[in-house]
């Protein structure tokens, strides 16, 4: 009962740090995406490969990158020309509303910033639970990983508006069902928007890119 209770306040502050951030957000006419996956199915390869589409169409974009470890994803996104911030959790195995908080002065120096990226650490069980600040979170699960990743993982789809099904080009080295995979996850969350990705071929790139442009002009600022 006592770590249940710890568990509680500790979210609970999250929850109103989300809502502070979320606010600042609001203000500023920024749209926060909250990418969320397990380690290797492809969030910073799929940055990469929708920036061209996001610069075509002058939407100004910054990218706040999670790890355990390292900056080697940040640098990958520096080198695009991006503005881009890392956090580095150590052990934490996912980002909260705190270390955002800590990144707002820098988000507020982006002048006419549209769309902000939060590639949070790889991991599908915590991050459904910590709510950042964001408009949404957007899951991506790979052909690699199985098609009954959503039953498993029913937290993290049914609080996500947005699956990505990333590395389509695998699918004929799989056993891979995307029939089965669409099916488990619309079960768990009917109104999430689906999307078939490669960054190998760029089937899909150029749709999910508009969907967040979209998101970013409609909200204005």
């Amino acid at each position: 009962m006592h770590d249940i209770l710890i568990e509680e306040r500790i979210l609970a502050e999250n929850d109103r740090l989300a809502e502070e951030n979320r606010e600042f957000f609001r203000q500023r006419g920024v749209v926060a995406i909250n990418l969320i996956s397990s380690p290797g199915a492809g969030k910073t390869s799929l940055i990469e490969k929708a920036a061209p589409y996001l610069d075509r169409d002058g939407l100004k974009f910054a990218v706040i990158e999670g790890d355990l470890a390292t900056d080697i994803d940040s640098g990958r996104i520096g080198r695009l020309g991006v503005p881009v911030r890392q956090i580095t959790t150590g052990k934490a195995c996912h980002l909260d509303a705190h270390n955002i908080s800590h990144l707002l002065p820098w988000v507020d120096e982006q002048k006419k910033l549209k769309l902000l990226v939060i590639e949070n650490v790889g991991n599908m069980v915590c991050p459904a639970e910590y709510d950042l600040g964001e408009r949404m979170k957007v899951t991506v699960m790979s052909v690699a990983e199985g098609d009954d990743k959503p039953l498993k993982y029913p937290a993290i789809f049914a609080a996500s508006a947005v699956l990505v099904i990333n590395k389509t080009d695998l699918l004929p080295h799989t056993d891979f069902s995307m029939k089965a995979a669409r099916e488990n996850a619309l079960s768990i969350n009917p109104s999430l928007k689906v999307f078939e990705t490669s960054c190998r071929t760029g089937q899909g790139i150029e749709e999910l890119s508009r969907l967040l442009c979209s998101l970013a002009v409609a909200t204005g600022g």
